[in-house]
């Protein structure tokens, strides 16, 4: 069974006179990690938006784990390109949104899953800091904790390092793999960067044309666990570099 799937899927913005997704179907497994990589403006964040209910499709059906999302709640864990913490709240009182919004948890439970899911993320401590007190990359750590205490197996991140600094965006990149290795979550990403897509993904779901009638797949050939080395072997190099091309092709000039 899919953990998610699109059954030709369109949707069509107001105002608009065209289908930016057209009849669009495509499915992704259990436990995978697919970048999803695309011109800007061609889409990619309205698949999100749809997925996670934000804007309901024109036509066709999405499904997380063989059901229509419609007749579900918490299905999936969205995490926007700003990691969107209150400043007014604590890091702790931050990441309980989720749980309240659940319910069901005494006080002390959710506490106790707040500092646990701030420890698997490397910021034991912070729970009774504010957000302003917390670096970049803290507050994206912050941000996927409160994602992952949704308790959702599909998780949506949207461009969550684009404003990152480069070292600690490569950080973060690794940093993520191994919280994916580790919890085996379905992982949608999506991003700009081609190399941060080939690094990161199983395959890469490449937005060839625009409007979207197809995501084409693309393997990526290199094993779990990784290290950034390889990123120099040459069939990544020739896969980054086609990529690349297929953008670029779709860029007017």
């Amino acid at each position: 069974m899919s953990q998610l799937e699109f059954e030709h899927v369109s949707y069509q913005y107001p105002g608009e006179d065209f289908d930016i997704i057209d009849d669009l179907s495509f499915s992704v497994e259990p436990g995978s990690f697919h970048c999803i990589i695309g011109v800007s403006g061609c889409g990619k964040s309205t698949i999100f938006r749809m997925t996670n209910g934000l804007l309901q499709p024109k036509s066709g059906t999405i499904r997380v784990g063989g059901e229509p999302i419609g007749a579900q709640k918490h299905y999936c864990g969205y995490m926007p390109q700003k990691d969107l913490l209150f400043p007014w709240r604590t890091i702790g009182e931050n990441l309980a949104l989720p749980l309240e919004i659940m319910g069901g948890l005494s006080k002390a439970e959710r506490r106790e899953r707040i500092d646990d899911a701030l420890a698997d993320v490397g910021l034991e401590g912070c729970r009774d800091k504010m957000p302003d007190e917390l670096s970049g990359g803290m507050r994206q750590r912050a941000a996927f904790a409160r994602t992952m205490l949704t308790g959702s197996d599909l998780l949506l991140l949207d461009e969550p390092f684009s404003a990152l600094d480069f070292l600690t965006r490569i950080s973060m990149q690794e940093w993520l793999l191994g919280q994916w290795e580790k919890h085996k979550k379905t992982i949608l990403f999506i991003t700009h960067d081609v190399e941060e897509a080939v690094f990161l993904s199983g395959s890469v779901l490449a937005v060839t044309s625009t409007p979207i009638h197809i995501l084409t797949e693309v393997p990526v050939p290199a094993a779990y666990p990784r290290t950034r080395e390889c990123l120099t072997h040459p069939d990544m190099v020739a896969l980054r570099e086609d990529l690349i091309d297929v953008l670029r092709k779709q860029v007017r000039p």
